[in-house]
């Protein structure tokens, strides 16, 4: 959407109004003053306000409307108070001018326009759109990049069903860039493939290792300087033949918090290292099976929650908020609303000034009718 697409009432566009209303009100001004004090050079504003939110074929218009409304109103005095042929001129280059900075302005916003398109189909891409009841679960996920102009980061999150059940995987690739989102994309790419066809959740959680270090392993090669990166996350596994546990591996990442109508506990998982730190530690983290209750969600984040700060330097307590949350109202267990209650708290806290990708991630499998 062009910027002058944007001034609309009623969706309707307007931009061609503020310059008509400043072309009137300069020649009647003009009219009113007297001889000594004339305005119509004022005119040449007309066209540099409609630069900035007409098109180009409106801005030449207006150009055109200046120099002619110029002409009429400054022939209609006497000889002697006519502005004459130097403010003429500067009607008329002022004009040609602003129809040339309305065309550079309307070139750079299509080429934002295009750039902005390619991000959105790169977050597509590596964050692709869940649809309602994927995989058996109930969800919902928020993701604000802490670049509102680069729209996709480090932070991942998607959802993989499959025969062996339905997976779940968040994390967030240390650092920032585009070598992050490779990163990123690398880890999501092997979730879905190994997430749907291997029958144990540790084979999973090798797989994606052994896919962060042949990645680090290419990047390295290409000899560049995020050859070590690494990445935390939390795998999770919800066995078709178990409904009443899930199977968790957490990489370094902050534990999942189980949120029901009785209040919030974090899962007691084991947490190993982060994915690419495995030669450091004395063996891949641990599967832990947990109890689930029907009627509790599982929240993950990311540290852009996490670590959000006030201007205090204090850290956002989402835990506490959602505890609080849920005990006045049993409801804001569900997904969407735990979702927009931890993304408002998070940027309320921080005032808005991300200091890092956010995630926020919940699901649960659906409640039991009745």
């Amino acid at each position: 959407m062009h910027r002058h697409q944007l001034v609309r009432v009623g969706g309707l566009s307007v931009g061609w109004v503020p310059p008509l209303l400043l072309l009137i009100a300069v020649a009647v001004a003009d009219a009113n003053t007297g001889g000594r004090f004339r305005m119509i050079s004022w005119i040449v504003l007309v066209p540099g306000i409609a630069a900035a939110i007409c098109g180009v074929w409106g801005t030449a218009v207006y150009a055109v409307l200046a120099v002619a409304v110029y002409f009429a109103v400054d022939s209609a005095w006497p000889h002697q108070y006519q502005s004459g042929l130097p403010d003429f001129i500067l009607v008329a280059v002022g004009g040609l001018l602003a129809t040339l900075a309305c065309a550079l302005r309307v070139r750079g916003e299509r080429r934002m326009l295009h750039i902005r398109d390619v991000a959105d189909t790169t977050r597509r891409a590596v964050l692709r759109p869940l649809p309602p009841g994927w995989g058996g679960l109930e969800h919902a996920a928020v993701y604000l990049a802490a670049d509102a102009d680069a729209r996709v980061g480090g932070d991942f999150y998607d959802i993989q069903p499959g025969p062996h059940g339905t997976r779940v995987l968040i994390g967030d690739v240390q650092g920032k860039g585009l070598g992050a989102v490779e990163t990123a994309a690398a880890l999501l790419g092997a979730f879905r493939e190994a997430g749907y066809h291997e029958p144990d959740l540790a084979t999973v959680a090798d797989r994606l290792e052994v896919r962060m270090m042949r990645h680090r392993g290419h990047t390295a090669a290409l000899g560049r300087a995020d050859g070590d990166r690494f990445a935390t996350a939390v795998l999770i596994g919800f066995p078709e033949d178990a409904p009443g546990v899930v199977d968790a591996v957490v990489f370094g990442h902050e534990a999942p918090l189980a949120v029901g109508p009785h209040g919030v506990r974090p899962l007691p998982v084991t947490g190993g290292l982060p994915l690419g730190l495995a030669e450091l530690g004395s063996g891949p983290p641990p599967v832990s099976r947990l109890r689930l209750a029907p009627d509790e969600t599982l929240l993950m984040v990311t540290d852009g929650v996490t670590e959000a700060r006030d201007r205090q330097g204090c850290f956002y307590g989402h835990a506490e908020e959602v505890a609080r949350a849920v005990a006045a109202d049993p409801r804001a267990a569900a997904p969407r609303r735990l979702v927009a209650l931890v993304r408002d708290g998070t940027l309320r806290h921080c005032g808005g000034r991300l200091g890092d990708d956010t995630t926020v991630f919940a699901v649960r499998r659906p409640r039991p009718e009745g």
